[in-house]
């Protein structure tokens, strides 16, 4: 008789943002007539830039000709969207990385799920807390995380890092030496952000326990602040203790287009194993590559037509996170984030659970928003709303909380 991974019989309940669905779902249902405002899951809703379109479309004839058709794409990418990464996303600034240390994979949430399996089951984990779930939950069906208590919301095995408005949302030191450092800088869902300084330490930290951190990017498109790093390899010692984890999901608009990367240094190594060789060997047994397509669509990112359009688009969604905060705050909430990420956290009012004012916010306003909770037990009493929706209808949703 076959047998299950019971590890996944641990996990509790559905994923967050399928709960959110299966709620608006039914509220729908029973309301057909509501005009419903969604500023919950963090999906785009600009089009894709037109110099991107334009090159799609030409990898598209390509595909149609003999002579310029693709098949399979090599095991870690294209060459020319590989180099490309190179030279305009770290060169700039500073970062040492070459072609042969970029995995281009279809989108950071799989290599942020992923990533866990060149790892022993044994390793202790440390996240911030709230987190993005999936790092969890990944850890969770690969056996890692130990035994959930429902009451603490917590895992056993799982080292959690407090980030509250106590410490600015700004993870500290565990007082146990973990295995795997996750980051999410900017982070989601709290929109906060590390200084150089600051990441340095991190970096030095884990260089010296002997710890590796997965670094999660996806969200750097929209710094603002100078003194806050693009890249963990901006970190003099990074590229002995860190793996990091890009999208183009964000800055370019490919949430439902798919396209990623993930950067793991060949100077990364366990003892005389290296990781790089590790993750090579897992992506070319699991993976057959990004399509010839999307990666034409990559490439084109990085032109200075689409350079200049995707800026726009950030803008546009940082515009918007504008909007979403002050309204907020004149409303008397108390607000979080906003300047380097498209993601506004603020404080349920009237001590209410982060589940209660999603109903309260659905019921009443008819807009859709993600509760803290769902991001780790130190979320619970807190609320994201995210800049990615139209304008408009993030100025018609501040309105209507506004009326509560």
């Amino acid at each position: 008789m076959y047998k299950i991974n019971t590890n996944y019989q641990k996990l509790p309940g559905s994923y967050l943002f399928s709960n959110i669905a299966k709620k608006v779902s039914a509220f729908t249902e029973a309301h057909p007539d509501a005009d419903i405002i969604r500023l919950g899951i963090g999906d785009v809703t600009q089009p894709i830039a037109p110099a991107i379109i334009e090159a799609m479309h030409k990898a598209v004839d390509e595909m149609g000709n003999a002579a310029t058709f693709h098949g399979y794409a090599p095991d870690l990418g294209y060459d020319f969207l590989r180099s490309a990464i190179v030279e305009k996303d770290y060169k700039p600034k500073g970062c040492d990385i070459s072609m042969d240390e970029i995995f281009v994979s279809d989108g950071a949430k799989s290599d942020s799920g992923n990533i866990q399996e060149i790892f022993a089951e044994d390793n202790r984990i440390a996240v911030c807390d709230p987190v993005y779930p999936v790092y969890v939950d990944s850890n969770v069906m690969a056996g890692r995380t130990g035994t959930y208590n429902p009451d603490t919301e917590m895992w056993s095995d799982v080292i959690y890092m407090p980030c509250t408005a106590e410490n600015h949302f700004v993870p500290e030191f565990p007082k146990e030496n973990p295995d795997i450092i996750y980051l999410c800088l900017p982070n989601n869902p709290t929109g906060t952000t590390l200084t150089k300084d600051q990441l340095q330490e991190w970096v030095d930290y884990a260089n010296r326990i002997g710890a590796v951190i997965i670094y999660d990017a996806a969200y750097e498109a929209y710094i603002s602040e100078d003194n806050v790093p693009h890249s963990i390899y901006e970190c003099q010692g990074a590229k002995t203790c860190a793996i990091e984890i890009r999208s183009f999901s964000k800055n370019a608009g490919f949430t439902g287009v798919r396209l990623g990367f993930t950067v793991v240094p060949k100077e990364l190594k366990c003892g005389d194993v290296s990781l790089n060789a590790m993750w090579a060997r897992r992506h070319g047994t699991k993976f057959n590559g990004a399509p010839y397509i999307i990666q034409r669509a990559g490439e084109a990112v990085y032109t200075d037509a689409g350079q200049a359009q995707i800026k726009e688009q950030v803008a546009y969604y940082m515009r918007n996170a504008k909007v979403i905060y002050e309204g907020l705050k004149e409303a008397g909430y108390e607000v979080y984030g906003g300047v380097n990420a498209p993601y506004i956290w603020l404080k349920t009012p009237q001590g209410m659970t982060s589940w209660d004012f999603f109903d309260y916010l659905l019921k009443e306003a008819n807009v859709v928003g993600t509760p803290g909770s769902g991001f780790g037990p130190s979320g619970e009493g807190y609320f994201r709303l995210t800049a990615f929706g139209s304008y408009e209808n993030s100025v018609r949703a501040l309105e209507r909380i506004k009326k509560l």
